[in-house]
């Protein structure tokens, strides 16, 4: 069998295969290429060429060199969202992992009542108004904690991570009992070492909201140096300029305002881009197994 040659029509369809994945690649790609393209590109180039510039004639890192070299207000930014990335995926792990440990054990009081409880906060919201007014009177307000201890645990995630431990078999846990391991002991060595891949996943979308998060930080946040950098990147593209000229040198011939937004964007995007070929082994497994059983 291995040795029999496709056919005419088999060799037609990869071809055709072949030509359609290439194109959508390409769609895909482009407007990538256009946003670092026009983060390259100079205000006399700009202004004889338009907006859209795929192939800049002569690279030009203004835009770069006016938000890296020339302040502070992007490396505070990053700073502030690096903490909240990094301490915050930890923490959300942290409890999200230990609730739905417990949630997934058949013999807890209660459990289908908390599971429902839990699940009622995915349809039922309080509101931005009381939500603000709960933060405020927490003390929460323009604190970088407003930014990961409101949202600590998710339950949409919850129940993905919660519906991966049902799938463990009970006599790991039965056998650890036995020989004398408390609850905790089982869940840290383990259930986690054995849940990696939807420890990756759930980690990968807190990762993920946490960068791209901006609502919350300017609704709750006022000090400049507390902003993230998506908040930043915000502002930048709705006025194409730097809000704060104390954090920015003042340039003699500044980038188009289309190269800063560019520039920016370029900068908030490629740190998270990194991320994902590191945990993609473990993106599709930990999604299906922990969507099998509930």
């Amino acid at each position: 069998m291995s040795g029999l040659k496709p056919s005419a029509g088999e060799r037609a369809f990869d071809a055709l295969n072949i030509v359609v994945l290439t194109l959508l690649s390409l769609a895909f790609l482009i407007p990538f290429l256009s946003v670092l393209s026009t983060s390259l590109i100079s205000a006399e180039e700009a202004m004889r060429r338009g907006a859209f510039i795929l192939v800049p004639e002569r690279i030009d890192f203004g835009a770069y060199d006016m938000l890296l070299n020339r302040g502070k207000i992007i490396y505070n930014a990053y700073k502030v969202t690096l903490f909240r990335v990094v301490v915050g995926t930890l923490l959300n792990l942290l409890f999200t992992s230990m609730l739905a440990y417990g949630l997934a054990r058949r013999t807890l009081p209660g459990r289908n009542a908390l599971v429902l409880i839990i699940f009622l906060t995915m349809i039922f919201h309080g509101g931005l108004i009381p939500n603000y007014m709960l933060i405020d009177k927490l003390g929460l307000k323009d604190t970088l904690w407003v930014l990961i201890l409101p949202g600590l645990i998710s339950a949409w995630n919850l129940f993905i991570m919660r519906n991966f431990f049902l799938t463990l078999p009970e006599e790991l846990e039965e056998s650890a009992v036995i020989d004398g391991a408390n609850p905790a002991v089982i869940l840290w060595k383990i259930v986690m070492p054995l849940s990696m891949p939807a420890i990756a996943t759930i980690g990968l979308f807190y990762a993920v909201h946490h960068w791209n998060d901006w609502f919350g930080a300017s609704i709750y946040i006022n000090s400049q140096n507390k902003l993230p950098i998506q908040v930043i990147m915000r502002n930048i593209l709705l006025t194409g300029i730097v809000h704060d000229e104390t954090q920015v040198q003042y340039i003699r011939d500044p980038p188009p305002a289309s190269s800063l937004k560019s520039a920016i964007i370029i900068i908030s995007t490629l740190p998270i881009l990194f991320v994902y070929p590191f945990i993609q082994r473990y993106f599709v497994k930990g999604m299906l197994v922990g969507s099998i059983k509930g």
